[in-house]
């Protein structure tokens, strides 16, 4: 009986070795270092995710040039070689991922287009880190319920301390046909704003899609 007992403790231990090595809790965020690479399987994800929060606090735009990394800081800027063509892209970490073992890096469905992996699914890359953008500044979680206004409202959709990340914003919400603006506050925060919408149901729409923020017309 012993003998069985010793067998079972050894059993439920490669057990519970082999679980944990399926399932690896998340890595230490590494350090930007220029140059710094890394070679593996890259895959990419669209559809089920465009218009969600990422990680970051961003909102998910599959048709912009970004990507999902384990560790890498949001705002490392990583140029990926495709080994299998010799293609090359430079995306922006904005959210975490991918959790697959073996992979290195999840594209957006614009960077996987670029380097040829649409039709694969996944490829062989190499990625290197080329620097760091300043990433946007995260709108903070809310459990209170959004009291929508009869009259007009806007939708925050980003605030972003570089100029240049707003107006990529702009850019990609324009593209949508989103009605955009953009309002610098004395903080030096610019902050993207679509509307106005006159009705509750259009409004919690764009809350929704975006995760946004809501802002009355007069702010």
């Amino acid at each position: 009986m012993r003998n069985v007992n010793t067998r079972l403790v050894l059993l439920s231990s490669v057990l519970l070795a082999g679980a944990c090595a399926r399932n690896p809790g998340p890595a230490p965020m590494r350090a930007v270092e220029a140059g710094w690479r890394q070679q593996g399987e890259a895959s990419w994800y669209g559809p089920g995710f465009d218009g969600k929060r990422t990680a970051s606090g961003e909102v998910y735009d599959m048709d912009a040039l970004t990507a999902a990394h384990q560790e890498l800081p949001f705002g490392s800027r990583v140029r990926v070689l495709n080994l299998d063509n010799g293609r090359e892209i430079q995306v922006r970490i904005n959210d975490r991922g991918p959790f697959a073992r073996g992979r290195v890096i999840d594209l957006s469905r614009a960077a996987a287009r670029e380097i040829g992996m649409l039709a694969s699914g996944t490829a062989r890359v190499r990625i290197e880190v080329l620097g760091a953008d300043t990433p946007p500044l995260a709108a903070a979680p809310s459990t209170e319920p959004v009291s929508i206004p009869e009259s007009c409202s806007l939708v925050q959709v980003g605030a972003y301390r570089e100029h240049r990340n707003a107006a990529e914003m702009v850019r990609r919400l324009e593209a949508r046909g989103e009605p955009v603006r953009e309002l610098r506050g004395g903080d030096g925060v610019v902050r993207v704003l679509v509307g106005p919408y006159e009705t509750e149901a259009e409004t919690r729409l764009i809350l929704d899609r975006y995760d946004g923020l809501l802002r009355p017309c007069d702010d």
